[in-house]
């Protein structure tokens, strides 16, 4: 399990996460916002639902999915995750 207290500052502009990879933008990061966004799911969203996982063609985007996919998974959600980049 990954640090999430040793994790930088995360900023959200209008077009989403800024962060630069391997500085802010981390697998410890990437946790730690897949953690709130499943609480924010569960409570205004049905759990029913599977949460999809999609990612763009960016350096390790496919293994920073992956990650939040296993994340949402072991918080007891269902997942799908897009086979190739689908921005």
């Amino acid at each position: 399990m990954y640090n999430i207290f040793m994790s930088k500052n995360i900023k959200f502009g209008t077009e989403g996460w800024r962060a630069i990879i391997a500085d802010e933008f981390t697998f410890a990061n990437v946790e730690l916002v897949t953690r709130a966004i499943v609480n924010y799911i569960r409570n205004t969203y049905s759990e029913d639902m599977p949460v999809l996982i999609a990612y763009d063609t960016r350096f390790m985007a496919n293994k920073f999915a992956l990650k939040a996919a296993e994340i949402v998974n072991s918080l007891g959600l269902n997942v799908l995750i897009t086979d190739r980049d689908t921005p």
